[in-house]
């Protein structure tokens, strides 16, 4: 039988990470040998898990905006927020047969960031305002047919980082970036009581950038179905 590519990179991915082939979120661990002598075990992260460290990930079909905003306050607002807690309030507020079949408006979440405290509004502007503002945005994609929504979480060089509800943390070339931006809208908070955090250190070191990388644990990755979004979704 002919082996699917999937496989092939399963199987490269394997070699290169051993016992990768446990439960996800499985701590794995590596031994690491002293001058000594001593062995010493060190826990080991799979990349999947690193990708997840600082994107919070969508727990159904139709809630990548509940976790792009979770992720939005908690790793930018330095306010811990749960996916649950934001879809279950958004969820309960909401046009809940519209929610189930296309999932968040940018207008539930401007709601739900009110009665935390912060003021957001969607603007029409381009990449190069939000960069000098140095603020984070959710953003809508069109990403291989299907529309989500993920947060920018920084820039460097050419390249956008990713706060991706379905994939995690990942890097994407500007141009790549630009083509898939939908609606071309940046939605931001512009009045918060704490200070945003964009472009932070942390959060480039949990979005690996070698080609084998992206590769294999896009292999590896589940695929969710995302919602698609129609015009007039704000």
């Amino acid at each position: 039988m002919k082996r699917r590519p999937f496989f092939h990179a399963f199987a490269l991915w394997a070699a290169l990470l051993p016992g990768l082939g446990a439960p996800a979120g499985a701590a794995f661990a590596a031994e690491l040998s002293l001058p000594s002598g001593m062995r010493v075990g060190m826990p080991v992260k799979s990349m999947k898990d690193l990708r997840f460290q600082a994107t919070l990930r969508q727990q159904y079909d139709f809630s990548c905006g509940s976790a792009a905003l979770a992720t939005l306050l908690t790793h930018h607002y330095a306010t811990p927020t749960s996916e649950q807690d934001a879809f279950q309030q958004m969820y309960a507020g909401g046009d809940q047969p519209k929610i189930r079949r296309e999932g968040f408006s940018l207008l539930d979440m401007q709601r739900y960031l009110k009665s935390r405290g912060f003021t957001a509004n969607g603007f029409l502007l381009p990449l190069d305002k939000l960069i000098e503002a140095k603020l984070p945005a959710i953003v809508l994609v069109s990403d291989n047919g299907y529309r989500h929504f993920v947060v920018i979480k920084g820039f460097d060089d050419g390249r956008i980082l990713l706060g991706d509800p379905s994939r995690g943390t990942r890097v994407m070339a500007r141009e790549r970036f630009e083509s898939i931006w939908a609606n071309r809208i940046l939605f931001v908070v512009h009045e918060s009581p704490v200070q945003p955090g964009f472009n932070q250190a942390a959060d480039w070191r949990n979005a690996p950038r070698a080609p084998l990388a992206e590769g294999a644990s896009r292999a590896l990755e589940t695929t969710y179905g995302l919602p698609k979004f129609g015009p007039g979704d704000f």
